[in-house]
């Protein structure tokens, strides 16, 4: 018996055709992936901060991801977590294993001012070596004036008011305390508490000539376990309020320390208050009163925007939302990828440039001179909750955030020694 061999080769091929065509479907469903590196401390002595910063924009980059992500829906972001352990030789082996991995932006900011500008660096050298693979970094935490000032580069982007932009609100609200007469400078030894400490006698010494400094100290970063020795100079000092950057573990403990002394201090801050555990350390110390200033607190008034946000972060984290700009962060990514209508870097960077984006706590601009975004500054303070001022409590204490004052990007804009090189 004889087979017609034609249908049978008309069948295997219409089957072939199919799946092809199918897989070629299946391929055209599956969107392109924008990986974003995450580089920050992880462990250590602020690995608190680092998970905080981690979970914030993780949040946000799932919840583009979940309206769609970016490009009108062919691509999603994907973030890759990287511990820089608070060390610039970290942070390079973190750089580099997120190159290797194709990651095209990198988030950071709360490794410090010199790690970050360490690792902005590095990230401008491997662009001019590698034209076609180049990175933008985005630092929503480390406000070292000089990354947006003699240093700035194309590739970097900050999402947080600098530390002049700080001081400046600072010192307009002292401008308006008279009780703060005499102030001591005490700072974790690296460039940004130096920084924090020289714009504190120029610009409060500019607002208040009547002020005293009356000494100065800088200490290790992480490694001071009891700050009673610090607490005593100060006091013998007669210092009645305390200029500080510091953060973390070194926030809590200074507080510690001159609770246990039963010192009334004044603390002025730049971000103290958004790191957890300090509203407890307040608490605890029972005495003193720290001072912060950031884009919003939580219990804020009228910003019905943030509230919305903060009430589904910890829905789905557990955990409370504190930094709005870490947030916006990978939004104004997104924002500036859709503007370019590529996943470019150049085109990307330059979609960034002057782009005006609408936040949860307003319109912000990221300048294009120095890549410096304008955000608003409330200048807080951690207070009892009393019912009228301060109506929510914060960590499970009965402390929360009381407003002193509120002031817009462009009225704490300071000029800038930026000379912007462009590709």
């Amino acid at each position: 018996m004889k087979f017609n061999r034609a249908p049978l080769a008309r069948i295997a091929l219409a089957s072939l055709l199919c799946i092809a065509g199918s897989a070629h479907a299946q391929g055209q469903a599956q969107p392109q992936t924008y990986k974003i590196a995450y580089i920050d401390p992880l462990s250590g002595p602020f690995a608190n901060v680092g998970e905080l910063m981690l979970m914030h924009t993780q949040y946000a980059i799932e919840d583009i991801n979940a309206k769609g992500g970016v490009l009108g829906g062919s691509t999603k972001l994907q973030l890759l977590q990287f511990d820089s352990k608070l060390s610039a030789q970290e942070s390079q082996s973190a750089l580099q294993a997120a190159i290797d991995q194709g990651a095209k932006a990198i988030v950071t900011g709360g490794s410090g001012s010199s790690v970050v500008t360490a690792l902005v660096q590095s990230v401008a050298r491997w662009n001019q070596r590698n034209p076609g693979k180049e990175l933008i970094v985005l630092n929503h935490s480390s406000i070292d004036p000089e990354m947006t000032g003699k240093t700035c580069s194309f590739w970097h982007f900050q999402t947080e008011a600098n530390t002049a932009m700080k001081m400046k609100a600072l010192a307009n609200y002292i401008k308006k305390t008279p009780d703060v007469k005499k102030v001591y400078l005490l700072n974790q030894d690296y460039a940004h508490g130096k920084q924090w400490a020289s714009y504190g006698r120029q610009l409060v010494g500019l607002a208040r000539p009547d002020i005293q400094f009356v000494g100065e100290a800088l200490h290790p970063i992480g490694r001071v376990k009891d700050f009673a020795p610090y607490v005593a100079n100060i006091r013998q000092s007669g210092a009645d309020s305390v200029i500080t950057g510091n953060w973390g573990q070194d926030m809590t403990l200074l507080l510690k320390a001159a609770g246990d002394a039963g010192y009334n201090l004044r603390y002025f801050n730049h971000s103290a208050g958004s790191v957890p555990g300090t509203v407890t350390a307040v608490s605890q110390a029972k005495t003193g009163q720290l001072t912060w200033v950031a884009e919003w607190h939580p219990g804020q008034a009228d910003s019905p925007k943030v509230d919305a946000l903060a009430k589904a972060y910890k829905a789905k984290t557990g955990k409370d939302f504190l930094a709005p700009r870490i947030d916006l962060t990978p939004r104004m990514l997104a924002a500036a990828i859709n503007k370019a209508g590529s996943a470019d870097t150049i085109k990307v960077a330059r979609a960034l440039e002057d782009l005006s984006f609408d936040s949860v706590v307003g319109p912000v601009r990221m300048r294009a001179e120095d890549h410096q975004l304008l955000l608003p500054q409330v200048v807080n303070t951690i207070a009892p909750v009393d019912g009228k001022v301060v109506k929510l409590g914060w960590e499970g204490t009965n402390y929360g955030f009381r407003t002193d004052a509120v002031y817009t990007g462009n009225e704490l804009a300071q000029g800038t020694d930026c000379k912007m090189v462009r590709p």
